[in-house]
């Protein structure tokens, strides 16, 4: 099986790191990612600027293509010319810091990596961990992640859907095992914070606090906050059938 890794925190980040490791005892792995930090880029694409690609190493060996664009950018790039000639059986992105749960995947660049996978025919899942920590230990996440993609294609998942997998960070013991869910239904309260720079200029910074709205259990937020992995099933199709319908009759 060949694995294409990518992610949005950047291809030095160690949540691709131990990503990569847990793939390659499953799969040969290549990696196309960010050369910096995308996080919250959605599925944006560098449409202004060229797209350069550096082979990036890691402990002194070649670890991947390191690209100055997005995630979807990364995924696009890979297919139609850096690995055109490789046939990739599954797209992998992440692990993230911090969860993609609820409205988080309509920002997320990691879940838009995976949605570009799929939108190009490949089998695809997004992989986050609960924490923004730079030292958390990666190994339930990265364990996660090598079983689900193990058994991904006995799942029979529709061409449409990708897999979105959220880890909480707990040591392995007190995780409670996996459960199916919904994508929950939360918001961002957000607060855009005045600063200045040295020259006296105004700039703004987000500060946002996450405000879980669910009761349900079978929620990503919920069964994260429960310390379950929780696994969902997404699919794109944006369209609101009852009102098209609803307007049907009207027009």
């Amino acid at each position: 099986m060949n694995i294409l890794v990518t992610n949005d925190d950047g291809i030095d980040s160690p949540g691709i790191y131990a990503l990569v490791h847990a793939l390659r005892e499953i799969a040969t792995v290549y990696v196309v990612a960010p050369d910096r930090q995308q996080s919250a880029v959605g599925h944006a694409l560098t449409v202004s600027t060229p797209l350069r690609a550096t082979p990036f190493k890691r402990d002194n060996e070649f670890f991947g293509t390191a690209v100055d664009g997005t995630p979807a950018d990364c995924v696009k790039l890979a297919f139609s010319s850096l690995l055109q000639d490789v046939k990739i059986d599954l797209v992998v992105s992440g692990i993230n810091h911090g969860y993609n749960t609820a409205i988080n995947v309509l920002y997320s660049g990691t879940v838009s990596a995976a949605t570009e996978g799929m939108l190009l025919g490949v089998p695809s899942m997004a992989v986050s961990l609960g924490t923004f920590s730079w030292d958390a230990d990666m190994k339930v996440a990265a364990k996660t992640a090598q079983y689900v993609a193990s058994r991904y294609f006995e799942l029979e998942i529709p061409k449409d859907t990708i897999l979105n997998v959220n880890v909480p960070h707990l040591p392995e013991e007190q995780i409670k095992g996996i459960k199916i869910t919904q994508q929950g239904h939360g918001e961002w309260i957000d607060k855009y914070e005045q600063r200045f720079d040295p020259q006296g200029k105004p700039y703004y910074w987000i500060r946002g606090v996450y405000n879980n709205l669910d009761g349900i259990s079978y929620s990503d937020d919920v069964a994260v906050e429960q310390g379950y992995i929780a696994v969902t099933p997404i699919t794109f199709k944006l369209t609101d059938v009852e009102t098209m319908n609803k307007l049907k009759n009207l027009f």
